[in-house]
């Protein structure tokens, strides 16, 4: 998952190089970092530093922008639309560092300095947006755009910044933008706050036992381990194990407990998170978020806000969206029937009478799974430490790209964990990779990606190289045994390793275009196609190796993962699109709705049918990917692009070979020109023809 920062004042308007005053030398964002690559000196920050910083650099950009509307010249490419691309270099760099660390590094005094950040940034960006003079002049070099011989990336530039402008609010009424600008100020607070309810949630409710509590409940050493550290680990904690709602933690718990009453206990933990009534309900605050985004997509001409989101999206309307997910939730819960009915009936032979609950599947479909590949995670396990999987990924993209990473602990990391690349092709450093693997009650759940800095060109034509940041939330090492990955969390670290490929090969002129700047609906090809590489077994016998022996896995191993490949994944599937469904119905609503939960998600449930022993991947009061993260009428995504992915890696199966290096060029284009070009040209390109759904449907055993 890629995790967008804050929109700054408009798309066009993301990431820069610092462009700092030097009127408070105490403040490292006013000066210069004076550090390899200019990357930010994180040593040097301070949490008083973010707050003068933002203000000055608001400041600074409303100048550039004044000096763009009080221009005498007549409006041009070079004056307004590059101009003003080209602004915010310090507003941007403090936005970066701030809400980057905000989300792996939070504390009460970062969450503060947020609360009274974000609505200052928000209203900065409408008064970019609502700016009438300088929305005369953006439509004036629009309007003539076919005239002014631009080349294809300027053309880009041009049209790209007129719609977010229009989007932004450029042609509303002016009796209706004091609303809009107040609907816009309360989502940025409403959002931020529903994120970090979901953080403190997740950290305030843990498992906690005894020595002999553990006896018999079938948990491997590996978790033992790693739950007889957390335990020690804190100083509040009064038994030997503690079991948290972080996935590491969560998740094997659930698969191999064998007391179905703790099992109900860790899981009804995990799912009432942020519920009514809690300390951290989140209901309240989805009501407002539903309603006004609603209330500001209507002032902007769309009827609902799916129907503003997806008109800048591949899908283009809900429509498209609910029928791509309808195709494939009929086979999903099909095959999600025939696992439940599966699961009962080895329920009722352990407990006669009893009735299988969402407590009950990953026990039953891991102990199921065993029984029929003889496979499981403590097999699998050994073959995927994380450091091997890493390198199998850098081999990925060096065969493929050929590119490589050379580890740098000298250049500044903003959290001890952090391992710090440079990324080379051939002798040329083309980006700063960061990657920060392991939970901590300061980090948001989750995998994504993002940056610090984007890719682009400045003003003196240099190329400024991007720096990108790779988060996960893996099982950490423990004193005897490193970090040991299962094959879920392999695919993860391909996946999230995808989106940085397209953040560090990037080669664009303007910033706003470059890396992931791409439709929502399209960012999602680049990371899941990786996870092809991941799974093949030519290239699992290269990176998966024993982290005692060095063996590679065997054969028989890889027999085994290919054979239970399509297992499971009628709940897999079926999880995913009724999250995504969800989402639809929260943002395809087109009259004020008051939400009341668990009503609204309940019914939305019943409505396709999903079975009560499957609960959709994320209920509605921990949806972070659609309340804070950005996915707002977008979950949708991960299925859009899944049909491209699998598309896409069919090309390089059907050429025999794996790493094609006339396929990997073609790819390399498309990850290289970001927006620049409409994304599904390059695909059609990279491809010869449309994307076809009959890979995806295979690869998850629907057909």
């Amino acid at each position: 998952m890629k995790k967008n920062l804050p929109i700054i004042c408009c798309a066009a308007l993301l990431l820069s190089t610092a462009c700092k005053n030097n009127n408070d030398m105490d403040n490292p964002f006013f000066g210069e970092w004076n550090t390899p690559y200019d990357i930010p000196d994180f040593s040097k920050i301070k949490t008083e530093h973010y707050m003068p910083a933002f203000e000055e650099g608001i400041k600074q950009q409303k100048a550039e922008i004044d000096a763009i509307t009080g221009n005498a010249e007549a409006p041009t490419f070079a004056n307004t639309i590059e101009a003003l691309e080209q602004s915010g270099d310090l507003l941007n760099e403090v936005s970066a560092v701030f809400f980057n660390l905000a989300e792996c590094i939070n504390s009460p005094e970062m969450e503060k300095i947020a609360e009274e950040a974000t609505p200052l940034v928000s209203a900065h960006s409408d008064d970019i947006m609502l700016n009438a003079k300088l929305f005369e002049r953006v439509k004036a070099v629009y309007d003539q755009r076919e005239s002014l011989g631009l080349d294809g990336e300027q053309m880009r530039l041009v049209e790209e910044t007129y719609k977010n402008f229009v989007r932004n609010g450029a042609n509303i009424p002016a009796d209706k933008q004091d609303r809009f600008r107040e609907i816009n100020s309360l989502l940025a607070s409403l959002t931020l706050r529903f994120g970090n309810n979901v953080l403190k949630a997740t950290n305030s409710q843990s498992m906690t036992l005894s020595e002999e509590q553990v006896k018999d409940l079938g948990l491997t050493d590996g978790q033992l381990a790693a739950a007889k550290e957390a335990a020690e680990a804190d100083t509040n904690c009064k038994e030997d194990y503690k079991f948290t709602l972080d996935m590491p933690s969560w998740e094997p718990f659930m698969q191999n407990c064998t007391d179905r009453n703790l099992r109900k206990t860790l899981w009804e933990y995990y799912a009432n998170r942020c519920t009514p009534g809690t300390e951290t309900d989140n209901s309240t605050l989805i009501d407002s978020i539903v309603n006004l985004r609603l209330e500001r997509a209507q002032i902007l001409g769309f009827e609902s806000h799916a129907a503003y989101t997806l008109d800048d999206c591949l899908a283009k309307t809900p429509d498209a969206v609910y029928q791509c997910l309808m195709d494939l939730w009929t086979p999903a819960l099909n095959k999600a029937k025939q696992e439940r009915d599966e699961y009962q009936k080895m329920l009722a032979k352990d407990e006669p009478g009893a009735k299988l609950q969402p407590w009950d599947w990953r026990y039953y479909c891991e102990k199921l799974r065993k029984e029929r590949y003889a496979l499981n995670d403590d097999e699998i396990r050994p073959y995927f430490p994380l450091d091997k999987v890493r390198e199998g990924a850098f081999t990925v993209a060096n065969k493929l790209y050929g590119i490589t990473f050379r580890e740098n602990n000298k250049l500044p990391k903003y959290h001890p964990e952090a391992i710090s690349y440079e990324v080379l092709d051939g002798d040329k450093v083309i980006a700063i990779l960061y990657m920060d693997f392991f939970p901590r009650e300061s980090k948001r759940s989750g995998a994504w990606m993002t940056n610090f800095r984007e890719q682009y060109i400045d003003k003196d034509g240099n190329n400024v190289i991007p720096i990108i940041s790779m988060v996960c939330n893996f099982t950490k090492p423990t004193k005897d045994k490193p970090s040991l990955l299962n094959f879920d969390q392999s695919e993860t670290l391909f996946h999230e390793f995808g989106h940085c490929l397209h953040g560090m090969l990037s080669q664009c002129h303007y910033r706003s275009l470059s890396g992931t700047n791409v439709p929502r609906d399209f960012v999602e090809m680049p990371s899941q196609v990786m996870e092809n590489w991941c799974r093949h077994p030519q290239v699992m016998k290269e990176y998966a190796r024993h982290y005692k022996t060095g063996e590679a896995i065997p054969d028989s191993l890889i027999a085994k993962i290919e054979a239970a490949g399509t297992y499971g994944q009628g709940f897999i599937n079926t999880e995913l699109l009724a999250a995504s469904l969800l989402d639809m119905d929260y943002h395809s609503i087109t009259k004020p709705t008051k939400i009341v939960l668990p009503d609204f998600e309940d019914q939305a449930m019943a409505k396709i049918g999903l079975i009560p022993e499957i609960i959709s991947r994320y209920k509605s009061c921990y949806f972070q990917h659609i309340f804070s993260g950005g996915y707002s009428a977008g979950y949708y995504s991960y299925t859009w692009t899944a049909i491209l992915d699998a598309d896409a890696f069919e090309a390089f199966r059907e050429s025999g070979d794996l790493y094609n290096p006339e396929l990997a060029k073609k790819f390399r284009f498309l990850l290289s020109h970001g927006n620049t070009i409409d994304p599904m040209k390059m695909y059609v390109d990279f491809r010869g023809k449309q994307p076809s759904v009959e890979p995806l449907k295979r690869n998850r055993g629907l057909i």
